[in-house]
C-alpha cells in the first residue's frame, strides 16, 4: 500500500479499479484546514489525464508494472510487431499502444514494453535515438548568427527543428523525452 503523502513522480497505484501514474504532485498546507495532496494523474491503460486532490492519509494498493525490452520488427499496416529478445515470441500491438513511441523507433531497434497484469499498454523508446535526415531545405549561407532552425524530416517520418547546417543524409541525435535535436553524429 502507498499513502498519498508518499506520492512521487512516476509512482503507479490502483484506484477505483484503474491503474494510475503520478505525472505531477504538490503537497499543500493551507493556513487553515487540513493539508492535502494535489496531483495530476494519468490512467495508464486509456492515457486520460486528470487532476485530483487526496488526503495525505489516503492509502492505495501499489500497481506493479513490468518492463520488458523487446525488438521492433515490422508494421503490417494495422499492427506493430515486437519480438521478445529471450523467447523470440512475437507480440502484435495496436497503433494506440505505440503511437507516442513509433516515430522514434526503426525496424530492429529495441524499446521497452510496459505490462500491467500481463497486458501490454505502452511502448517506451530509448531516451536518445540516432536517425537519418531524409528531407530538409538547404541552409542559407551567412544566416547562422541568430541560431535559426529549419524543419527536417527523419527516416521514421518524424519532423524536428534542426540548425541550418544540418543537411539531407546527416545522422542526428534526438532526445525522445522532449522530441528535440541534440547533435549531429
Amino acid at each position: 500500500m502507498i499513502s498519498a503523502g508518499d506520492f512521487r513522480k512516476g509512482v503507479t497505484f490502483e484506484m477505483d479499479g484503474d491503474v494510475y501514474q503520478i505525472i505531477d504532485f504538490q503537497h499543500v498546507k493551507p493556513g487553515k484546514g487540513a493539508a492535502f495532496v494535489r496531483a495530476k494523474i494519468k490512467n495508464v491503460m486509456t492515457g486520460t489525464i486528470k487532476e485530483t486532490t487526496f488526503n495525505p492519509t489516503d492509502r492505495f494498493p501499489e500497481a506493479r508494472i513490468e518492463n520488458k525490452e523487446m525488438q521492433y520488427l515490422y508494421n503490417d499496416g494495422q499492427l506493430y510487431y515486437f519480438m521478445d529478445n529471450e523467447t523470440y515470441e512475437q507480440l502484435p500491438l495496436d497503433k494506440e499502444q505505440v503511437e507516442d513511441a513509433i516515430m522514434y523507433i526503426k525496424e530492429n531497434d529495441n524499446a521497452i514494453i510496459r505490462f500491467y497484469q500481463g497486458k501490454p499498454f505502452q511502448v517506451v523508446p530509448p531516451n536518445f535515438v540516432e536517425l537519418v535526415v531524409t528531407h530538409t531545405e538547404p541552409g542559407v549561407k551567412g544566416d547562422t548568427a541568430t541560431g535559426a532552425t529549419k524543419p527536417a524530416t527523419l527516416e521514421t517520418g518524424l519532423v524536428v527543428n534542426v540548425p541550418l547546417f544540418v543537411n539531407e543524409g546527416d545522422k542526428i541525435k534526438i532526445d525522445t523525452r522532449t522530441g528535440e535535436y541534440l547533435s549531429r553524429v
